[in-house]
């Protein structure tokens, strides 16, 4: 008995050595690393924190330029509204190719049909490229619905191509919102279309000057309480 109790004693006074190596190596380890670390070409570690901090610098960037391009700015008074579509007809009104009222429907801005087509004709002309490109912007920013609507003078119809006024004006609406949709990536369940001939007439058919101003397309950006139409 009394040896057996030697050997427990024996050992128990000799497990500190394993907590002590345990010190050791960790201690070891420990300078290990700051001697590598005081090593370290601080040249190199300067252009590594350089260019770290370029490329975060440029990916933030490069995220704000996303989101500013993603948000539209839209024009929560209806004011605002008919003041930047005034804004973006104001050159061409001054030449007398287009004209913005307010109505109980909305804002309408009124294109004389020879900055849009061809007498007689429905295809859209190079022209209108300048006539409907700040239109287009604006209205991609804005949640209001739109109606596109062609009107003609009192004249019968001469060409082949049309058997009436109403297929004349109704055709040149589809084309113009066509080329809306296809040109500036407008949503199309936001829009309708209509043709009117010569039965909406802003001024009389009795002079050649009425009928010029009869005969255009109408873009009507319809208020929030309008149904259209």
């Amino acid at each position: 008995m009394r040896n057996k109790l030697k050997i427990e004693e024996h050992d128990n006074t000799e497990r500190w050595m394993v907590s002590y190596a345990d010190f050791i190596t960790l201690l070891f380890a420990f300078f290990a690393v700051m001697y590598a670390i005081s090593h370290v070409d601080a040249g190199k570690l300067e252009k590594f924190a350089d260019s770290t901090k370029d490329a975060f610098n440029n990916y933030s960037a490069g995220e704000k330029i996303q989101v500013i391009e993603e948000i539209a700015p839209v024009y929560d008074n209806f004011t605002a509204v008919e003041t930047e579509l005034r804004k973006a007809v104001d050159a061409l009104a001054a030449n007398g190719y287009a004209s913005v009222k307010r109505d109980e429907r909305g804002v309408v801005i009124s294109f004389g049909d020879s900055i849009l087509f061809d007498a007689g004709q429905a295809i859209i002309k190079e022209s209108a490229v300048s006539a409907l490109t700040p239109i287009a912007s604006i209205i991609k920013n804005i949640p209001h619905h739109i109606s596109i609507e062609g009107h003609t003078d009192n004249l019968p119809i001469r060409s082949s191509l049309f058997r009436s006024n109403w297929e004349l004006s109704t055709l040149r609406a589809a084309n113009v919102l066509s080329y809306l949709i296809r040109n500036y990536n407008l949503p199309p369940e936001r829009f309708s279309i209509a043709g009117y001939a010569e039965f909406k007439p802003v001024a009389s058919n009795e002079t050649p000057q009425g009928r010029a101003k009869n005969r255009r397309v109408d873009i009507v950006v319809l208020n929030h309480d309008s149904k259209g139409g």
